[in-house]
């Protein structure tokens, strides 16, 4: 009885200053608003990363070469460190990494010759082509790539140096427009040299950082024929593992095959190797950083709606001292005069916490930063049970203020 009472007390409160209420609710709802899509901007990113470095495989090394030349450290000292050689990555080495003895946990290799500023040409159509890759067919299946139209050059192609090509989505929509399959067969010139396309690969989507569709694929032979000046060199080997599960196993054998070929060790090696797993787990942990700090933020706004809470509540006491005078002096406990307190704050926490979600929710379904928010569960009800807190904890002090006024001072204040 006493708490259907004081639901009763509370609830007249909060309704005979409705501005003041809705004001104080605004300041909760904001804050509430404001963790759930910062957290869910948060896991967006976190989880496009993800599928981003998914799409490239997880279960994939790449090899590059790295020259690093001797200098001169602070106060003009000489670095006595050894020096790396900047030895070229070959067709040999990367033949040698498939030796299923040596590498029985590698399932496949790709040789990797690149050339930058190149421009495809189509009739009256030009893109400036942001990737562009020579290499073998076994490229495409390490790069998780499929065709949405036409087919993958063949290995005849890549040892021989056919003119042929393969093209990325964002590349073919530029050069003949939205329909990307009608590129099949046409004659495009890649800085002058007309290359047929043979395929169109299946659009991957944007991460926000980089576009994997724009890009531009070409058999090895002809890369380093006709673009990067009849260099044997490559400029990386991607190599992918029988599975993620044997990543650092097949990572080792790459090093010592490699360390064997070129007579380094590992404090002078002349090539690098890049995990892709190790690329996810920096990824996340560096978004899962990224969304602590964001929540952190948004509990700022939490707490100066909280204070806003106890601001107000304080003020309603004052308000109403001589009604809590005439509550004690007819018998009113003094838990009765906290109960009524506490549910009034906490009703006003609750109202602002529920819009607050709603808010929220309605947020996080517009793209923010680039990146689409994915609101999850467990901030949901963390959003609930902390507005709830505010109410009882911003609640408490002004409550036992009340409580704690003797009934004759309360009557005498004007």
């Amino acid at each position: 009885m006493m708490i259907a009472e004081s639901v009763r007390f509370a609830l007249t409160g909060v309704m005979a200053n409705k501005m003041r209420s809705i004001l104080t609710t605004l300041g909760i709802l904001i804050g509430i608003a404001s963790v759930i899509i910062l957290l869910a901007v948060g896991a967006g990113t976190s989880n496009a990363i993800k599928t981003q470095i998914g799409k490239l495989g997880t279960n994939v090394l790449t090899v590059s070469r790295q020259t690093t030349a001797g200098g001169r450290a602070a106060g003009g000292q000489a670095v006595t460190g050894p020096r790396s050689r900047g030895t070229n990555l070959t067709l040999q080495d990367m033949a040698a990494l498939t030796d299923p003895v040596m590498a029985p946990d590698v399932a496949a290799t790709a040789p990797v010759v690149t050339a930058q500023n190149v421009t495809g040409t189509y009739q009256d159509a030009t893109h400036a082509v942001a990737t562009f890759v020579g290499t073998t067919p076994s490229y495409f299946s390490i790069s998780n790539d499929t065709l949405a139209a036409g087919s993958y050059f063949s290995d005849g192609d890549a040892s021989s140096g056919t003119a042929v090509a393969v093209i990325g989505n964002t590349v073919a929509q530029d050069l003949v427009g939205s329909s990307v399959t009608s590129a099949v067969g046409q004659t495009i010139a890649l800085n002058g040299q007309n290359f047929v396309v043979s395929g169109v690969l299946a659009q991957k989507g944007s991460s926000g950082l980089n576009d994997p569709d724009d890009i531009v694929v070409i058999p090895y032979s002809a890369a380093q024929d006709k673009f990067t000046g009849y260099s044997p060199s490559l400029a990386s080997i991607t190599v992918q593992a029988k599975s993620a599960d044997v990543m650092n196993q097949a990572q080792n054998e790459v090093q010592m095959i490699l360390d064997a070929r070129h007579n380094v060790t590992s404090a002078n090696r002349d090539y690098q190797v890049r995990n892709q797993a190790q690329i996810l787990t920096t990824a996340t942990t560096t978004t899962a950083t990224l969304t602590v700090l964001l929540g952190a933020v948004a509990g700022i706004s939490l707490l100066v709606g909280g204070i806003g809470v106890m601001n107000i509540m304080l003020v309603t006491v004052t308000e109403r001292t001589r009604e809590i005078g005439i509550r004690k002096a007819i018998g009113a406990s003094r838990g009765s005069i906290v109960s009524q307190f506490l549910i009034e704050s906490l009703i006003i926490s609750l109202i602002g916490g529920v819009l607050g979600i709603a808010a929220g929710y309605i947020g996080s379904a517009f793209p923010l930063l680039g990146t689409q928010p994915e609101v999850q569960w467990w901030t949901v009800w963390l959003s609930f049970l902390v507005s709830a807190a505010i109410g009882l904890v911003f609640g408490i002090y002004p409550a036992n203020k009340a409580a704690k006024l003797r009934p004759i001072d309360a009557l005498r204040y004007e």
